[in-house]
């Protein structure tokens, strides 16, 4: 039998089990703090997560163990999980999904090893509407995230130049992700094809260093742009969510000094966290992401297209 520890957080209660499980041997670093990272980011990780769609990515058995993602909400859920249902077109049947907008829910992930929380770009009330655009630089062997720097920096000149803001946050994992937030009247339709020639217009210029096609045997020593994440049916490691690498390393924003210092210095360690060093940083610069959240923008048509 599996010892259960009753929790009540916010009102709610909540049983957490195995709190003494080591989930990332590397470091030894358990399930309860799992539970107490996640209690920690909530008060800047929930406004991102809140009225979205949620995807989980467990390890029941630790970052060296089986993992699978979950998209149905577990039915043996508590009653006070609040879930959406969503027409997922190509399953051809209604998922129904999490949603964590609360502390209790948090942790109820937490404690069921959801390491990796993936999320939407839409809200779950219009599922057609991304709130941003997100690019994806993704380094294939022997690039690093140092070449994704580099190329995350022409990105926002380019982004810059049409008058818009991007947020870079590391991936947790390999790369880079940067977002440009809209929070407006757009769909997949636009925002699609329009990282697509963002993407493209980089491989043109940079093209020893940079592609946009998604053949692998076109990758290497070079940085994929994915842009291919900015559709309905797809989802983004959510920020501030841990990853199931060797170490607890987390989905982090970054600034965009940050991500120039690094570079210059050719020291990939500053753009990797972990999450006694992520909840360090709130602390003294809170949520550099916040702006993601509410920054309206317009894209403006691209001169030529996705060419």
């Amino acid at each position: 039998m599996v010892a259960a520890t009753p929790l009540i957080v916010d009102g709610r209660q909540l049983k957490v089990t195995n709190l003494d499980k080591v989930l990332y041997p590397a470091t030894g670093f358990t399930k309860g703090d799992v539970i107490d990272y996640y209690r920690g980011v909530a008060q800047v990780m929930l406004p991102h997560l809140q009225a979205r769609p949620v995807t989980f990515k467990r390890y029941p058995d630790g970052v060296e163990g089986e993992f699978f993602f979950v998209k149905q909400c577990a039915l043996y859920r508590p009653k006070w999980v609040h879930t959406t249902t969503i027409h997922a077109k190509t399953a051809h049947r209604d998922v129904t999904y999490c949603v964590i907008d609360d502390l209790p829910t948090l942790l109820w992930s937490a404690n069921l090893a959801a390491l990796e929380l993936h999320t939407s770009l839409s809200l779950m009330d219009d599922v057609t509407r991304p709130t941003s655009l997100v690019l994806d630089l993704d380094p294939g062997a022997p690039a690093t995230i140092l070449e994704c720097a580099q190329v995350g920096i022409w990105l926002r000149d380019v982004a810059n130049d049409l008058g818009l803001q991007s947020f870079p946050k590391v991936s947790g994992s390999k790369g880079l992700h940067i977002h440009v937030p809209i929070n407006g009247p757009i769909t997949y339709a636009t925002t699609k094809p329009f990282a697509q020639a963002l993407a493209q217009r980089l491989e043109a210029a940079h093209p020893d260093l940079v592609v946009a096609n998604m053949r692998r045997a076109r990758r290497e020593g070079k940085v994929l742009i994915d842009w291919s994440q900015n559709d309905q049916h797809k989802t983004t490691v959510g920020v501030y969510s841990l990853r199931g690498r060797a170490r607890p390393t987390v989905s982090t924003p970054v600034t965009w000094q940050e991500v120039e210092d690094a570079l210059r210095e050719h020291d990939a360690a500053q753009l990797s966290f972990e999450a006694p060093q992520v909840l360090q940083r709130i602390e003294r610069m809170g949520d550099l992401y916040a702006p993601v959240l509410t920054l309206q923008q317009v894209l403006p048509a691209l001169d030529g297209g996705a060419r």
